[in-house]
């Protein structure tokens, strides 16, 4: 007892002070768990929130608050409407929801009081999700080593302002295509990248170049804080994204958030037994999307109650009329300890990284449903390697369509074969990815950041990172020597 006493005096002596800027939703659904792991090794946590947090509480055992005043927020009340108008909103959403993140950053940073608090809390480092990015400039004003706990930049996908990212085989985001393209196929990937591009060169990084003028100076390029991470924590391994270059602070923890399924509670588990032979199906749409339009939702409960399983929905909208016997309607379901239920046969899903991951872990085929941004790309990487079947939901109440699918992965043999070939894969690590990314963020806690695993190619100008001016010189070279040799030649030629 007196030497564990010790020890445990000695590691909570030694933990670190992190401050979280996290993102909401989904995304601090995974960095919670995080947190909650590096407090059980002694470290203690500030998390930065906004007085409008939708989904970060201001009470925890494992983490102390810090409120941020705005006049705007990303909730649901945000999230509502561009769902409903999808296409013809994305980009202006974009926009705004950058522009909220600027006047936090903006309310932070001109607050001296608030920021000489920070700094007297001495941190060892700033750990942000760089989906926004005011995490990033806080982290820069106040001199501490920065890690990502990341899937997502502000300009997009996260290798792509990391690593070289060849568009012959690296698809882009919303592009729809595997690694293997034809010569049409890289045409679409080049305009979607081109998109891409045109979105954050005049929507998203003036807003926070903006602020970096106001409060660092114009020599401080935001571009530039954003790939001077110490370390990026990537949210995805390499047996859910396709082979692609990488660099040595990218340190891959696809999966963390998962976990050897515990026991459900005493109603769901009766419900799920009742199943018998059948099993049981779980749906879920993730934390943004709380309804379906009600032709959708109505088709999807109609072709529930034709199966012999029973089915779980994860559901917060009106119920509909024609809710069969074998299908339940919840609130909330511990999703990861379902997925782990050995009666479980399929999960319909949006596609968002988390519930993607978790798929794989417990091996459980997938029917996808993706609603918006990056969940088509998620399911199309199941799919690619035969473990999911996507439908888009303009064709669900069309022929039966939904029906069709859900009856197709429950009896074709081969998805549930290739998922749990890839969990197997998963599951195949010498650390579990939560242990991996505790030693990497105490690594950085105990030599002050990762500096000597940054690349500075960023720095260097296109022309220099592509040696466009060293081919310029040999060619000037070769042309000087072939100048020189057909003039001496010419002059030769006439003296004799």
């Amino acid at each position: 007892l007196l030497v564990f006493a010790v020890f445990l005096s000695w590691r909570v002596g030694h933990g670190g002070r992190i401050l979280i800027v996290p993102l909401e939703g989904s995304h601090w659904v995974n960095m919670d768990i995080m947190i909650q792991a590096l407090h059980s090794r002694g470290h203690s946590i500030d998390v930065i929130r906004t007085n409008k947090s939708w989904y970060i509480k201001d009470d925890s055992p494992y983490y102390k608050t810090i409120t941020v005043p705005v006049a705007r927020a990303f909730n649901h009340d945000f999230i509502n409407p561009i769902l409903r108008k999808i296409f013809v909103e994305m980009f202006k959403a974009m926009f705004d929801m950058h522009g909220m993140m600027c006047e936090m950053a903006s309310t932070m940073l001109e607050d001296k009081r608030f920021m000489n608090g920070l700094k007297a809390k001495k941190y060892d480092l700033v750990m942000t999700d760089p989906a926004w990015g005011a995490g990033i400039m806080l982290a820069h004003a106040l001199k501490l080593p920065l890690v990502y706990n990341v899937r997502w930049v502000t300009s997009g996908e996260g290798h792509l302002a990391l690593a070289p990212s060849p568009l012959s085989y690296i698809p882009m985001t919303g592009s729809g295509l595997t690694d293997k393209m034809t010569f049409i196929q890289r045409v679409k990937n080049l305009l979607f990248y081109t998109i891409w591009e045109v979105q954050d060169t005049f929507l998203i990084s003036p807003q926070y170049q903006a602020i970096c003028n106001k409060f660092f100076g114009p020599d401080v390029r935001y571009s530039d804080l954003l790939r001077e991470a110490d370390l990026w924590l990537m949210r995805v391994d390499f047996v859910f994204e396709f082979p692609r270059p990488t660099m040595p602070n990218a340190i891959y923890i696809g999966g963390f958030q998962c976990e050897p399924a515990k026991p459900l509670p005493k109603n769901l588990e009766e419900f799920v037994q009742s199943s018998g032979q059948h099993g049981v199906i779980i749906m879920s749409l993730g934390t943004f999307v709380s309804e379906l339009p009600s032709d959708v939702t109505n088709k999807i409960i109609e072709a529930f109650g034709q199966l012999p399983q029973k089915v779980i929905w994860s559901y917060k909208g009106s119920k509909p009329a024609n809710v069969g016997k074998n299908t339940l309607l919840v609130n909330w379901m511990p999703q990861k300890d379902l997925l782990g239920h050995p009666k479980v046969k399929l999960f319909v899903a949006h596609g968002g990284t988390n519930g993607v991951q978790e798929a794989i872990y417990h091996g459980v085929p997938v029917v996808g449903l993706p609603v918006f941004y990056d969940q088509y790309d998620n399911l199309l990487r199941l799919q690619d390697r035969g473990a999911a079947k996507i439908l888009t939901l303009a064709t669900v109440d069309k022929e039966d369509t939904f029906l069709k699918t859900v009856k197709e992965v429950l009896s074709e043999p081969s998805y549930r074969i290739n998922m749990q070939r890839l969990s197997r894969l998963h599951r195949d690590q010498p650390m579990k990815p939560i242990d991996t990314a505790l030693f990497w963020i105490e690594f950085a806690i105990r030599h002050q950041g990762a500096a000597h695993l940054r690349t500075e190619s960023h720095r260097l100008p296109w022309y220099s990172y592509y040696s466009v001016d060293v081919f310029l010189f040999f060619l000037f070279v070769v042309a000087v020597i072939t100048f020189s040799f057909v003039t001496t030649f010419r002059f030769s030629t006439k003296v004799k």
